[in-house]
């Protein structure tokens, strides 16, 4: 069951790359991240009551809720970085870049928790996932419409949070319900968001949001809270080494959604390189 929910999470988290990329074509990366987390939130706590899981809230331990909170505040870091990448690049370069912190992830389960089962599979999948994400980085030769690559710190950025997300959300929902350990953590990245919005000043910008991309936020938003339920879940039953890898083909969502909605085209580089993204990827899956 833990790899129908890491595959349900893959899906979910492709199409919010999509609508998130439609929700900030005009609209601030960072207001919109604080916009879609509070649609997060009211998802996630729905789900908590849903699953009648509130009352346990008080059985969590100082050191599950420290390791949430640290969870929070990566995943609040990642966002940020993620989403002002793909307000400023491609959504087939910033998503391969991002799905690389499967290489970190795997690498960080492996010495802290021992993950060692099917060890030179795993290892044969990270060097293919990371050469692919290396491969997918294209140069555009057409000066015109090349962006400097201003977007490639904030998407490696997003990638080292990323990995970091999901090794101390595993300490961290240990003996917690997934649910009620997803809805602590988003209230962790709300209160981060919109402190940073504030601090940025960029408040104001609300009065002026585009209805259109408020409804690809708010859709952006859901898909991110179905992705968070199903991948944390995955976490806590499953193997970690391996839910992350399944998630990160969500990959093959978003770079098909971007071709059909953007018109993002692959080069011949890039497409070996998300075959070689999907080989590591299923190679790791396959030897659960």
């Amino acid at each position: 069951m833990w790899i129908v929910m890491a595959v349900l999470s893959a899906l979910f988290a492709g199409l919010t790359s999509i609508l998130a990329k439609c929700g900030i074509r005009h609209t601030d990366s960072d207001l919109a991240t604080a916009i879609r987390t509070i649609v997060v939130l009211i998802f996630a706590w729905i789900m908590v009551f849903v699953v009648d899981s509130f009352d346990t809230i008080t059985n969590i331990t100082t050191h599950s809720m420290i390791f949430l909170v640290l969870s929070g505040l990566a995943t609040g870091a990642s966002w940020i970085c993620y989403f002002k990448a793909l307000s400023l690049g491609d959504v087939n370069k910033v998503v391969p870049i991002d799905k690389s912190s499967t290489v970190l992830t795997v690498l960080l389960a492996i010495v802290l928790f021992g993950e060692t089962n099917h060890l030179e599979v795993k290892l044969i999948g990270t060097v293919l996932l990371g050469l692919g994400a290396f491969l997918m980085i294209e140069k555009r030769t057409n000066v015109e419409h090349e962006i400097k690559r201003e977007w490639l710190p904030y998407a490696i950025g997003s990638a080292v949070f990323a990995a970091l997300t999901a090794i101390l959300a595993k300490v961290g929902i240990t003996g917690v319900e997934s649910n009620l350990g997803t809805a602590i953590r988003t209230c962790v990245v709300l209160v981060m968001a919109w402190a940073i919005v504030f601090m940025k000043g960029k408040q104001s910008q609300i009065h002026h949001l585009d209805m259109k991309e408020l409804r690809f936020l708010v859709l952006s938003g859901l898909a991110t809270g179905s992705s968070w339920l199903c991948y944390y879940n995955a976490i806590q039953n499953g193997i970690v080494s391996v839910v992350v890898p399944i998630d990160k083909l969500s990959i093959l969502v978003s770079i098909g959604f971007s071709y059909l909605v953007f018109n993002e085209r692959l080069g011949p580089r890039a497409k070996i390189g998300l075959a070689l993204m999907v080989v590591g990827t299923l190679a790791m899956a396959i030897r659960a």
